[in-house]
Parts: C-alpha cells; sequence; structure tokens
C-alpha cells in the first residue's frame, strides 16, 4: 500500500514557495523545489492509485458497481475472491 506523503517534503516545498514569493530562488534553490515536486506529485499518485483500486463502488439498491478494471486488479493483489 502507499505510504502518506511525508510533512518535511511538504513543509520544504512551502518554504520554497513563500521564498520565491517574497525574494526569489537561487538556481539551486529552483532545482531543488523541481525535484520536491517531482517527488510530491508521484507520492501523490501512488496514493491516489492505491485508493481508487482498493475502492468498491454500491449503487442505492446496494449491487456491487466497481467498474471492472478496478476488480480485476483488486483480484490480482488479492482483495478479492469473487
Amino acid at each position: 500500500m502507499a505510504s502518506k506523503i511525508p510533512s518535511k517534503l511538504i513543509n520544504r516545498i512551502n518554504q520554497l514557495a513563500h521564498k520565491q514569493k517574497s525574494e526569489g530562488l537561487t538556481v539551486d534553490e529552483q532545482a531543488e523545489q523541481q525535484s520536491l515536486r517531482e517527488t510530491y506529485l508521484a507520492l501523490f499518485r501512488q496514493t491516489f492509485r492505491s485508493n481508487v483500486e482498493m475502492m468498491r463502488v454500491f449503487d442505492k439498491n446496494g449491487k456491487e458497481v466497481t467498474s471492472k478494471k478496478v476488480r480485476e486488479i483488486q483480484k490480482q493483489r488479492g482483495l478479492r475472491d469473487d
């Protein structure tokens, strides 16, 4: 299962964003900011994908209407028996 995005990563991204708005960033800080953003997006996508793949959807009558693609992924990961 995907891990939570570390708060240290988010805090550093925010620090650089505030500095960028107030006084600007050096070339090294711009490279660090880009790298941190890419790391954040990769972790976010991994977490989001995991959440979607774990989801089961039911209609108002209680019938499962989870998409076929998600059901197949859940079966491959051993999360479903049907």
